[in-house]
């Protein structure tokens, strides 16, 4: 009898197995994205049990014991600072956005950048991946505009020439500290390889970027067919170098971009600053100086980048621990910062999403106040259709 049912089973055991693999790869997307907020939540569990009761002193146990259960206060200022400094900061890189968009002679105001940042701000902050917000303006953006592959390509370089006016950004300001003598700590040997190899990285890319102009239109665009034709790749490869040559053109744009994108740098750098200091007491061991902050806190923003999660959470908070150890300070202090600003980060993302909300039913109801009007022009010149026959030959 046993041996019937084992045989009855083996028959079958394909067929389950078929339906399984059949079941994965139909929600394959859904199992990954599921795959990457748990891998979330394991990151931050880990990062805060590591940093809890850490062995050489003071960790989490001794805040949440200090400002949860005993109710003493935190440091409000620094809070309200990198509140204000973060949100300004994310405004900023809204316009740097627009800038580009104008660049390309897209039709475009300052509003529309507003309203898709602030959409944009709440999905780096809650999708998978760092980059879940630049998907959705880029789509929300090739929705409103005819030219929709230019329309993309502004959200790709975006993010390219912000993490490029990033590696800028260490190498000029860490060579002005470097040069006052405000890197000359314990760990000064670290921060100026840092320095050294951002100036490197910089070089080079500008004599790329040199040589790119020295290209004739007819190659640039050759190379893109060259590039079509990669298996799988070949296209996003080609609408890649497409918006970098286009982008290449327009020299007082990228110029503006820059600089709007180290203004930012340098909020970016502030609020953290504060954030790690929101929580921060004499017990919880040193933080380094706002110099060396400088110097690793675009490091450890490109680290929280990489990481595939929602908004990068858990591996920013151990990208930035480990940073404040390297420099001297205390992990703890690294871990407690960057738990601060996601946290802000949350709450920023969450009100930019009801703003949008607010904007976007706005917009709705003035088109909805419009389109009546619209109408009765068009039954008053005796037109049935969307144009008159003097406006269709016109478009033409």
């Amino acid at each position: 009898m046993s041996k019937q049912i084992v045989r009855h089973r083996a028959k079958y055991l394909p067929v389950v197995l078929h339906g399984l693999v059949e079941g994965i790869v139909r929600h394959k997307r859904t199992i990954i994205n599921v795959g990457k907020y748990l891998l979330a939540i394991g990151l931050l569990t880990w990062v805060i049990y590591d940093n809890w009761t850490p062995k050489n002193g003071k960790g989490l146990a001794y805040v949440w014991r200090t400002h949860l259960v005993e109710g003493q206060p935190i440091h409000t200022g620094y809070l309200l600072a990198a509140g204000l400094i973060y949100a300004a900061a994310a405004l900023l890189t809204f316009f740097r956005w627009y800038v580009l968009v104008r660049a390309v002679e897209l039709p475009f105001r300052v509003l529309d950048a507003l309203r898709l940042g602030l959409i944009g701000l709440f999905f780096n902050a809650f999708l998978p991946g760092s980059v879940g917000g630049d998907i959705i303006k880029a789509a929300f953006l090739a929705r409103e505009q005819d030219r929709r592959t230019v329309a993309v390509a502004t959200v790709i370089m975006d993010r390219l020439i912000a993490l490029w006016a990033l590696i800028w950004f260490v190498a000029l300001v860490g060579g002005v500290f470097w040069l006052t003598g405000q890197l000359d700590s314990a760990v000064a040997t670290r921060s100026k390889s840092v320095v050294a190899g951002a100036a490197v990285i910089v070089a080079v890319s500008v004599a790329a970027w040199l040589l790119l102009g020295l290209l004739p239109p007819q190659r640039a665009e050759r190379f893109a067919e060259r590039l079509e034709r990669l298996p799988r790749l070949g296209g996003s490869a080609a609408e890649f170098w497409r918006a970098l040559w286009m982008y290449r053109c327009k020299r007082t744009a990228i110029a503006a971009v820059l600089v709007l994108s180290w203004v930012g740098h340098v909020g970016f750098v502030f609020a953290f600053w504060c954030s790690a200091n929101v929580l921060w007491s004499p017990q919880l061991g040193p933080i380094p100086s706002l110099a060396e902050h400088f110097v690793f806190v675009p490091i450890g923003l490109v680290v929280q980048a990489l990481i595939p999660t929602p908004g990068g959470a858990g591996g920013g908070e151990w990208g930035f621990s480990k940073l404040y150890e390297v420099f001297g300070g205390s992990e703890v202090n690294g871990a407690l910062g960057s738990l601060v600003q996601r946290v802000l980060t949350w709450m920023l993302g969450l009100l930019g999403y009801l703003v949008y909300l607010r904007m976007h039913a706005g917009l709705s109801s003035a088109a909805a106040r419009t389109r009546p009007s619209t109408i009765a022009v068009s039954l008053s010149n005796g037109q049935t259709g969307a144009h008159t026959s003097s406006e269709r030959f016109t478009t033409r």
